[in-house]
């Protein structure tokens, strides 16, 4: 069954834009093109942007994209481009494009629209011309109008301005597709999934490598490694929007998702050790990553309850040590009291986030880290050693010089991926910065 080709659009967390092209790739080479389909098909990668990647392909490529990336945020399949130079002239791009083949005056809608440099004057009042051109184009042609839901709409309808161009995409994800559908018990300012499973791209993890979280948490790396390790692809418990698009086609998708299954199983077959291995000072916090880990389909890991001051290597191979450390009272939260004792005091999420986004350390957060870079440089030579965080003197309390460090956003909060080489005797202890 041959497939017209498309332009498709998939965002990401910005940083993340060169490992989400590389699985793309990944994606189009080992689901696209040998999908199990009359004709197959292809996946092509085309350019890098800030906070995604494009790419080429035909309905099967945009399934696939959906169902196996771990990096992408949405997959967007391009409907239209054009110049602009005021709200009418997107009106009548809009107007002109034949929704009537994507979905039926009888499904529900929501527009969303975003803006760089573009020289309208009310972004809402844009949105709502999109969204009438939408709707006059479905009266005119089908006689009625969709109507508008914007928790849960049956289609999402995305404009995108830049200073003199808009571009009209249409959602074929639904939900975020960091939405995985297992985590349901979540940490303080929790890392989306996504995010933690580019930052595993970015170390060079593969399966069958050590990894070690020794601040775990709800478990968001553990559970993106140990998929990735089991060949569980991230969309394989979820719906997707594509699901409620006329070109929809229910027997190619679920050949898409039985070979899905099939490699799975493979993998599964193949994995003897899956060598992922995480701790947390909180016993809460342990119980959570358990339930998500469980939800996520993967065994029982090696999880224990241990202060990261007090962590040692679980394997005698050295691997990849990947932490996202709390900070301020997150640290006092999960377990540190004033004399180093484990204690588990709820607090309110609202609380931990503003602790969290907290730019300076206090003085108790410096002592924690001066620890955690003690056990990394006396317990764990040959590791490398990744830690993601809001503050850029790290480093530095750790008395660790980085050998990188990645710029990276966890939503809007700017952070840093700083890699440190923990080179067995070669050590030397970097100075705190003033």
């Amino acid at each position: 069954m041959s497939s017209p080709l498309f332009d498709w659009f998939v965002p990401c967390p910005r940083g993340l834009e060169a490992p989400l092209a590389a699985e793309l790739a990944e994606i189009g080479e080992l689901h696209v093109a040998g999908a199990p389909l009359s004709g197959g098909g292809s996946l092509v990668v085309g350019a890098q942007v800030p906070g995604g990647v494009h790419f080429r392909g035909g309905w099967v490529a945009g399934m696939a994209a959906n169902l196996h990336s771990r990096i992408a945020s949405r997959v967007l399949l391009k409907i239209a481009q054009g110049p602009y130079r005021n709200e009418n002239d997107i009106y009548e791009l809009t107007h002109r494009q034949r929704w009537e083949q994507w979905f039926a005056p009888s499904q529900t809608m929501r527009v969303d629209l975003t803006a760089i440099k573009s020289p309208v004057k009310s972004l809402e009042f844009t949105t709502l011309r999109v969204k009438d051109a939408v709707c006059d184009r479905l009266r005119d042609v089908a006689g009625s109008r969709p109507s508008i839901d914007t928790a849960q709409p049956d289609v999402r309808v995305f404009a995108f301005l830049t200073v003199n161009e808009c571009t009209l995409y249409l959602d074929t994800s639904g939900e975020p597709l960091f939405k995985r559908g297992w985590r349901l018990d979540k940490g303080a300012a929790p890392l989306r999934e996504n995010l933690a499973a580019g930052i595993l791209r970015l170390t060079g993890w593969t399966p069958g490598t050590p990894l070690f979280d020794p601040m775990c948490g709800s478990g968001t790396f553990l559970a993106e490694a140990a998929q990735t390790a089991l060949g569980i692809a991230p969309g394989s418990e979820r719906r997707f929007g594509f699901e409620k698009l006329k070109p929809f086609h229910p027997g190619m998708w679920q050949k898409l998702k039985t070979a899905a299954t099939e490699q799975r199983r493979a993998a599964r077959a193949s994995q003897s050790d899956i060598n992922i291995f995480g701790s947390d000072i909180s016993g809460d916090m342990l119980e959570k990553a358990r339930a998500n880990l469980h939800r996520a389909g993967v065994p029982n890991l090696s999880l224990k309850q241990v202060d990261a001051r007090n962590m040692v290597p679980p394997t005698d191979a050295p691997g990849i040590l990947l932490a996202n450390p709390p900070y301020g009272e997150r640290i006092e939260v999960r377990g540190r009291g004033p004399r180093g004792e484990v204690r588990d005091t709820p607090r309110s999420r609202r609380e931990d986030d503003d602790a969290f986004a907290r730019a300076q350390p206090d003085p108790a957060d410096t002592e924690f880290f001066v620890s955690f870079g003690n056990a990394l440089k006396q317990r764990f030579p040959g590791w490398r050693a990744y830690v993601l965080t809001s503050d850029r003197k790290l480093p530095g309390m750790l008395r660790l010089r980085e050998s990188t460090k990645t710029p990276l956003f966890n939503g809007a909060l700017e952070c840093r991926l700083f890699r440190f080489d923990l080179i067995a005797g070669s050590v030397r202890n970097r100075p705190a910065e003033e």
